[in-house]
């Protein structure tokens, strides 16, 4: 999960610099935020004790969610193309889906 979030926010790196200035510095810092902060609360969630993990998982779950959600506006108010949308949220949707399997693990092994 880690290392597919890490190549989506260097993808997304590469395009930052050629934002426009006036989105670069508010929506486009916005995202590469949320991107550091959703890599960080991943990294979080490994190596959290195991009654602490489905709590981090949820924050990375709602992190995820809020850098879609910004992603996508950046999208519509066509500050990413179609195909540079599309190559950052493909790996981010497997993430997604990643990251909750890891959720119903973690619970599973909770409730055993």
């Amino acid at each position: 999960i880690v290392e597919k979030t890490i190549s989506a926010y260097k993808l997304w790196h590469s395009y930052l610099p050629h934002i426009k200035k006036e989105s670069r510095f508010t929506l486009g810092e916005k995202i590469d935020g949320r991107f550091t902060e959703l890599i960080d609360s991943l990294l979080v969630t490994r190596y959290a004790q195991k009654t602490r993990k489905l709590l981090e998982a949820k924050k990375a779950s709602e992190l995820l969610d809020s850098l879609k959600c910004f992603l996508k506006i950046a999208w519509e108010i066509r500050i990413l193309s179609d195909n540079k949308y599309l190559a950052v949220s493909a790996p981010l949707s497997e993430t997604g889906k990643m990251l909750g399997g890891w959720k119903k693990q973690i619970e599973k092994e909770n409730s055993a």
